[in-house]
């Protein structure tokens, strides 16, 4: 029997689910309405699609790959549970004090709100107890302190614990000593240690993260047991994993134990999905670009490799915990466009209309132009979406977007297009983020484009940028779920060493090293991971001496024991000038070692595309005279993208249609249809 295999991505305004057969490459996908009272329900829904166009009984899937934003939405919703914290004496406002940093310009202190800690101080406690920088118990644990503690807590309600105490990453014994009383005093109450969330220094990062853990446990645990019943009881016993921020996956046990790992899960399948394409399409250096009905989110990825940060930002929290550095701004196919009466001026976003009502044009209540509702008015998105099976409100779409025209004084394409091209503008800025601000030239990289929305707006974006080619993949809409599906297990281990490099030995640090890599692979060999099919690779965080901050660089056990930390310290120069334009003739020090394992890649069968000419008319599907752009009506060519075959040319301007997205081609550029039925797009002159 062929093995099924489901990547499911929960959106803001659709499910997607892509299902694959592993040993042939089939897939088929399916995209439904999104379900925020019970995310369950949309996800089933979705799977039961997939396996009846595939022909195939849910009781045959055998692995599920789940890419979530329930634990990203409980911060920015701030829905998380009311977190006790456990401290030690006299560092009980550690997520008061936190860092001295005020974001915004000179003046951002008179106007910047601080926001609030996750933990209330009402709802912190101090045991006595001090463990030392190096190890060593400065003052013993007084259990007594411990228990009075946990009773007060038990009084203010709180439905989650962290214990955080100063310098545990050296020793962990205090932090699993209270464990234990919890486990007698409090058994139900979940319970996150700082010394297994963050085993590493500086106690607010390791405090926020810790706490962070706790404020989404409850919540991620509920829905992923929910999830897991609703499977079970339509027959559905697959191997259940979930998708992880730095792109690895998890088992949905240990994702409730440390859901802190999951807070971009969601974005990280499609970077993983657009790498796995762009992989076989031949392309090493990308610039990531996933627009959906809500958000946008974008990402680098430099000779295969996606840029992985050690920080996670969500709304105004940040915590410590490893993620593909990708960057989200409020722009989607949802984005409301409005004009305020005090300046007159247009403006897109934040704020969208969600899958409920959603844009007019979808006819569900929605009244407001979206970012959506410009596209329909400019003739870029057809009428009949989604294959056939929704039809959109041409005539509502223009309604709504006549209120901006009528409150800018402009005509209604003019109106329409100052949508669009705001929307555009505020992915620029993303993209920079990611790009021109990492100290890269976007012009280097090509730009994939992905999402229910993505390939709508993709060619003007590569125009912004200068990324070519432009490359829409097959099933863009759902290209997320397919990162989950084609993802493999991943697992980490790190410990603080802070030390000149000129007093350590390199190869007493790479058994150092070796031995975390062997901690780490634990999680794989308890899902059966065979030894020869697991990768590691070994990190140290380097600075100059007398510097605050540090530096991941990767390193190699064989330079380490060969040439001791030459490369170590070439590469770290390379990258402190990369970022910040140059590099000091000072010591190195070491701050942290880190070993990361990793599941082999899969080697999926890929169904390459029939052979064509260049001549694509067997996919044209009509003549489409209302396309405007840049202040002319052109008539565009609408394909149809199933009927595309390897090889085909489309010229500019033209709109490609397919089930779960909707590809414009501007005027003057080129879609060529390549092996795997990517669209890469050029400009023709």
């Amino acid at each position: 029997m062929s093995k099924i295999r489901i990547g499911v991505d929960v959106g803001g305004t659709f499910t997607d689910v892509l299902l694959m057969n592993v040993s042939t490459g089939e897939t088929h996908r399916a995209k439904t309405p999104s379900t925020p009272e019970d995310q369950s329900k949309g996800i089933l829904n979705g799977i039961l699609a997939a396996c009846e166009k595939a022909g195939v009984s849910p009781a045959d899937i055998k692995e599920l790959m789940h890419g979530t934003t329930v634990a990203t939405n409980a911060v920015l919703e701030r829905k998380g549970a009311r977190v006790g914290l456990m401290t030690t004496d006299g560092y009980g406002q550690v997520l008061q004090i936190a860092r001295s940093f005020v974001p915004g310009g000179l003046a951002g202190w008179i106007v910047w709100n601080k926001p609030e800690p996750l933990a209330d101080l009402e709802d912190t406690v101090e045991v006595l107890e001090r463990i030392g920088a190096d190890g060593s118990i400065v003052r013993e644990l007084n259990e007594d302190s411990v228990r009075q503690a946990i009773a007060k807590l038990k009084k203010r309600g709180v439905e989650a614990i962290t214990v955080s105490l100063i310098n545990s990453y050296a020793n962990d014994a205090h932090e699993q000593r209270i464990l234990a009383i919890f486990k007698e005093e409090w058994p139900e109450i979940p319970v996150s240690l700082s010394s297994d969330v963050l085993p590493e220094m500086r106690e607010y990062e390791r405090t926020v993260t810790t706490v962070a853990n706790s404020y989404v446990r409850p919540t991620l645990s509920r829905y992923l047991s929910s999830l897991e019943k609703t499977l079970s009881e339509n027959n559905i016993q697959a191997s259940t994993k979930v998708l992880r921020s730095d792109g690895g996956l998890m088992s949905f046990d240990i994702a409730a134990e440390k859901p802190v790992n999951l807070m971009m899960s969601g974005p990280a399948g499609g970077v993983k999905g657009a790498l796995w394409i762009a992989k076989k399409a031949g392309f090493k250096n990308l610039l990531t670009y996933d627009m959906g009905g809500t958000s946008t989110d974008v990402a680098l990825i430099e000779n295969g490799t996606p840029v992985v940060r050690r920080e996670t930002r969500v709304g105004d929290v940040s915590v410590r915990a490893s993620s593909l550095d990708v960057r989200t701004v409020g722009a989607g196919g949802g984005s409301i466009a409005k004009v305020p009466e005090l300046t007159k001026a247009l403006r897109v976003g934040p704020e969208s209309a969600g899958a409920v009502p959603g844009p007019a044009c979808y006819s569900k209540g929605g009244e407001e132009p979206t970012v959506t509702d410009a596209n329909v008015v400019l003739g870029y998105l057809p009428v009949d979406l989604l294959g056939g099976e929704m039809q959109l409100d041409r005539e509502a779409s223009i309604r709504s977007v006549q209120k901006i025209a009528d409150a800018l004084g402009v005509s209604l394409e003019e109106a329409a297009a100052g949508i669009i091209s705001i929307a555009n503008e505020n992915m620029f800025g993303a993209l920079r983020l990611v790009s021109i601000e990492q100290g890269y030239d976007p012009r280097d990289f090509a730009l994939i484009g992905f999402g229910g929305a993505g390939p709508l707006h993709a060619n003007a974006l590569g125009k912004l940028m200068g990324s070519w080619p432009v490359i829409i993949p097959p099933s863009p809409g759902v290209l997320c779920a397919y990162g989950d599906a084609t993802t493999q297990i991943r697992n980490e281990a790190a410990k603080t060493q802070i030390a000149k490099l000129e007093s350590l030995d390199a190869a007493t640090l790479a058994a150092e090293l070796q031995s975390l890599g062997e901690s780490a692979a634990a999680l794989l060999e308890e899902e059966g991971i065979a030894p020869e099919d697991r990768v590691y690779t070994y990190q140290m965080d380097l600075r100059y001496t007398g510097q605050g901050f540090e530096v991941p660089v990767k390193v190699t056990i064989e330079d380490l024991k060969k040439d001791g930390f030459q490369a170590a310290i070439a590469a770290f120069d390379t990258i402190h000038e990369q970022l910040f334009t140059f590099k000091l003739d000072l010591p190195h020090e070491l701050v942290n070692l880190r070993a990361i394992v990793e599941q082999q890649e899969q080697e999926l069968h890929v169904q390459e595309l029939e052979k064509g000419t260049e001549d694509a008319s067997e996919a044209l599907v009509k003549r489409h005279d209302t396309f405007w752009y840049e202040g002319q009506n052109y008539e565009a060519a609408i394909y149809e993208r199933a009927k595309l075959k390897q090889g085909n040319h489309i010229p500019g301007p033209a709109i490609v249609a397919e089930m779960d997205a909707t590809t414009v081609i501007l005027p003057k550029h080129e879609a060529v249809v390549d092996a795997f039925g990517n669209l890469i797009i050029n400009p023709t002159n």
